[in-house]
């Protein structure tokens, strides 16, 4: 299984951007899938996961603003991030069953 993680890029504060993160393989929509980010000088950390049920989990700080989704059909995993704030800066790494990682996309917001 690979993972590819594409869509970063520098937003404002209060802005909006999707991400997205496609696999590889046939056993997609058989795991859970997340994301997890990680800010220069910390460690990464859980942002948000999705099961092959679609029942969805999300890291206190992005509760209300970001949304995490799936299409089984595309082998996709997205991250709808709706006001971001700066502190959301980090690099967001995609994962399958926490078992497979993709390289991560740069996520910067500017305030």
């Amino acid at each position: 299984v690979q993972l590819q993680a594409f869509g970063g890029g520098l937003v404002q504060a209060g802005g909006s951007l999707r991400i997205s993160c496609g696999a590889s393989g046939r056993y997609f929509s058989s795991y859970a899938a997340g994301w997890f980010r990680q800010a220069p000088g910390k460690v990464r950390e859980f942002v948000a996961a999705i099961n092959s049920k679609g029942t969805t989990v999300y890291e206190d700080s992005v509760k209300g603003r970001f949304t995490i989704f799936r299409d089984n059909a595309k082998n996709t995993l997205y991250l709808q991030m709706n006001s971001l704030k700066s502190e959301d800066t980090a690099v967001y790494y995609c994962t399958m069953g926490i078992v497979y990682w993709g390289k991560g996309t740069q996520l910067t917001v500017s305030s």
